[in-house]
């Protein structure tokens, strides 16, 4: 590498949040608190699903893999960035930078995925009930899991073999993680190759599936109208409502924050849509579902009895 405005790039410093040392313990504080949320949510409904033979069917096998991609959406990212805020150090090493961007990327691909196969689920069994058990037969949802595995982990590692990039020797980066689009902007080799990848993907496994979704809603809410009962119509609403909250909850995050780091160029205003997105959308997801949807209720009631019962 020729000497001057390029380096090789040891690390990179993170611009994220507030440098007073005084917001640091509330910023440690309330980032653990979140964490520990997210995972023993999650990690709640998982165990209420795989507990309870009722929640045995096709919808909450998707919705147990769901809760372990929100788990590892936020692993990704929080202990890491407790670290830094515990050791009041910003810095990241380059190839630890790229394993944060490789699952950064990774894990909400997985989530946009798991929410249109769930969506499917859906659209099969309100729209197509009597051929439900026949079409989401135990074969098909694992072929689906495991499709929608390979293409997060593919496009993933594609993005990370085309980061055969150099660096100039701004290394800050107005984040509180590595991400690729704030990776590419530190670059001073061409980005063209990467710029097509990143939108080109990004309009595939973003725009698609939220188009998929939103047929798969179109039926089903034509299919509910011409429900004749209204305890159908209500269980349909059930299971459908706690579904679309999240996909909305996802989306709208995922929005802002593309928006907000188009419009502005301040590192906070952007880490704080990012928070949304990476942190606060993982830990509410439990909540929707076990307070939306009355199976997982009842469920997690069931299973809390027990473990009570057992003290």
């Amino acid at each position: 590498m020729k000497a001057g405005n390029k380096i090789g790039i040891l690390e990179f410093i993170f611009l994220g949040f507030s440098e007073d040392p005084e917001m640091q313990p509330l910023l440690f504080g309330l980032f653990l608190s979140m964490y520990l949320v997210t995972v023993l949510g999650n990690l709640l409904i998982i165990l209420t699903i795989r507990s309870d033979s009722h929640l045995h069917t096709p919808m909450y096998f998707f919705l147990c893999n769901l809760s372990f991609v929100d788990i590892g959406f936020s692993t990704t990212i929080v202990p890491n960035m407790l670290v830094n805020i515990q050791t009041q150090s910003k810095a990241i090493s380059y190839m630890n930078c790229l394993t944060q961007v490789y699952f950064s990327m990774l894990f909400p691909i997985l989530d946009t995925l798991f929410l249109t196969v769930m969506a499917y689920d859906r659209y099969v069994a309100i729209c197509q009930p009597l051929y439900y058990t026949v079409i989401m037969k135990p074969p098909l949802c694992g072929l689906l899991v495991f499709i929608t595995w390979f293409i997060g982990v593919m496009t993933s590692l594609l993005h990370i073999l085309m980061m055969q990039l150099n660096f100039c020797r701004d290394r800050e980066m107005p984040h509180f993680f590595c991400e690729l689009t704030q990776i590419i902007k530190l670059a001073c080799s061409d980005t063209f190759l990467n710029n097509v990848l990143l939108y080109f993907m990004t309009s595939v496994l973003g725009v698609l599936p939220l188009l998929g979704i939103l047929f798969s809603y179109s039926r089903i809410t034509s299919s509910i109208r011409k429900m004749s009962s209204s305890g159908g119509k209500q269980k349909a609403f059930s299971t459908c409502g706690s579904h679309l909250s999240v996909v909305s909850l996802f989306y709208a995050t995922g929005i802002g924050v593309y928006f907000t780091s188009a419009v502005t160029h301040s590192s906070q205003e952007v880490s704080v849509a990012s928070v949304m997105y990476t942190v606060v959308t993982p830990m509410l997801n439990p909540f929707i579902y076990s307070l939306r949807n009355k199976d997982v209720k009842g469920a997690l009631g069931r299973l809390l009895s027990r473990a009570s019962s057992c003290l």
